[in-house]
This record gives C-alpha cells, structure tokens and sequence, in this order.
C-alpha cells in the first residue's frame, strides 16, 4: 500500500508551542508544533469531545482543555488520566513551505 501525503497547511501557520485544526486531504488532523518539530494527530480528545488544538503544549505533548489529560505527540499514548486510550498520530513532513500529512 502506498503512503498517500495529503496538503495540510502552510509550515508558517503552525506556531511554536501551539496547535491548529485543518483539513488534510478529507481528514480534519490538528497540527502541533514544539521545538521546531510539526505533529499530527486526530483532532479530539479520546475521553471526550474536546478540541485538543486548543489545549495547552509543552515541549512534545498535549493537554486535553477539557480533561487535563495528556498525550504525547509524537506516538499518541496517554500520559496521564482521565486518558487511557492512545489519540491517532500521523507522520509529518515539511516541503515547500507546506506541512504534509501521511494518510491511510
């Protein structure tokens, strides 16, 4: 099977210590950027429906705004409760000014 790379967002819009939601090919993704390093994961907390773009991020994880659980960006697993269940992650990569997300 082959990786299909999906326009995400311009690299520029992704700011340091902050997260976005944006559209990757059909796929709502929240992009967050820590350190110089872009992540994407699915865009809803796994306890509930909370918008984890607009949690807080330090260095690579995320807090839930609703929740305070945590997950770490980079593989999704749960880092503290009420979170037990690992969030979707997707592999990034920066060309052309562009944030490109793998798909499938």
């Amino acid at each position: 099977m082959s990786i299909e790379w999906s326009n995400a967002a311009a690299a520029e819009d992704v700011w340091d210590g902050a997260g976005i939601e944006t559209q990757a090919g059909e796929r709502t993704v929240a992009l967050f950027r820590s350190g110089g390093q872009v992540f994407a994961t699915d865009p809803l907390c796994t306890h509930g429906n909370a918008r984890l773009c607009d949690g807080f991020v330090e260095g690579t994880s995320v807090e839930c705004p609703l929740h305070q659980g945590r997950f770490d960006l980079a593989d999704g697993r749960p880092l503290c409760e009420p979170v037990t269940e690992a969030l979707r992650t997707y592999p990034v990569r920066i060309e052309g000014g562009r944030v490109w997300v793998a798909l499938g």
